[in-house]
């Protein structure tokens, strides 16, 4: 461990979630302005290279083919393509791209196309995020080669809530593939999602995991579950919006030195809770036309609402 990172038990983090409303919000706010600009926030525009087809057994996710949701399996996209969803991003004010594939974990003939999106993409000036799912050996070093700078790979949820929810692949598989990023240098991206039915020791369970990889993620993501009709979890009870405020600052107090990101579900959220959300210490947004298969924003949303907080891009 590095000294400077404390460890964090799962009692720690739920003494967290205990604490009223409204002085654990202050306290995420104070650690927040003691490592970044309230004022500023990154955007990420992400884009679904390879979408539906998957074999895993994800409960929340619509691109499963053990689930019967609208989601069909569809053809990786071209270089081409995924280009100009790029320059698109970026000309809306995005300052990193990330791709997304449907599957269990790249072969290499797969990797080998993303990895020509990854240089197209980084040739463009952007910041480059890969979530291609489980990697074999040799295979984040190729990436890394190819200039990708971040890797996404979400725990999802806690270790004794995740059983619940996929059984086509362990916690340790999740793991090692984290393991893999940081061996070849790349910048971790990893976060989980909330309102899969979980209790509050599972949220926190999940944050004491998040915290306690060493070094601690640079980007993480706080998904808010997007109920999709024909998943395990199309009948999850909501999650309450004050619990998942109280993640996100959670998430701050935690993980100082992060980026916390206001991933999926964010469409949902009223403005006064993204505000919440901001001053508890959110400072990364999802910007564009679609999060994987869930829709984002309108642009014009997002710009406008951050006017209105006078929050500029990174």
């Amino acid at each position: 461990m590095h000294p400077e990172t404390p460890r964090w038990s799962v009692e720690e983090v739920e003494a967290l979630f205990a604490l009223p409303f409204m002085e654990l919000v202050y306290r995420a706010a104070e650690v927040h302005r003691m490592h970044f600009d309230p004022t500023r926030v990154q955007l990420s525009t992400l884009l679904s290279i390879k979408t539906g087809g998957c074999p895993e057994d994800c409960g929340y996710c619509p691109q499963s083919v053990h689930h019967d949701t609208p989601v069909e399996n569809e053809p990786m996209l071209s270089v081409e393509q995924v280009v100009a969803a790029a320059r698109a991003a970026k000309e809306n004010g995005a300052s990193r791209f990330c791709m997304g594939a449907a599957w269990r974990g790249p072969k290499d003939e797969d990797l080998s196309k993303a990895i020509e999106m990854v240089e197209a993409v980084k040739a463009l000036g952007l910041e480059t995020c890969g979530t291609f799912g489980l990697l074999k050996d040799g295979q984040a070093e190729r990436l890394k080669e190819a200039g990708l700078d971040y890797y996404n790979h979400n725990l999802d949820t806690a270790p004794d809530k995740y059983g619940d929810i996929i059984h086509t692949r362990d916690y340790e598989d999740r793991l090692d593939t984290l393991g893999k990023v940081r061996r070849a240098g790349l910048n971790v991206c990893c976060g989980g999602i909330v309102g899969m039915d979980e209790t509050q020791n599972d949220r926190a369970g999940l944050i004491a995991q998040l915290a306690n990889l060493d070094p601690q993620p640079e980007s993480v993501p706080i998904n808010n579950l997007v109920k999709v009709d024909g998943t395990p979890l199309e009948d999850a009870e909501a999650l309450d919006w004050t619990e998942f405020v109280r993640t996100i600052a959670v998430a701050r107090l935690t993980m100082p030195q992060s980026f916390v990101r206001l991933s999926a579900g964010r469409r949902a959220m009223p403005e006064a809770m993204q505000a919440l959300c901001f001053l508890a210490g959110a400072n990364s947004i999802f910007y564009g036309d679609k999060l994987l298969t869930t829709e984002n924003p309108e642009e014009n949303f997002d710009r406008a609402l951050l006017a209105k907080l006078d929050i500029t891009p990174l």
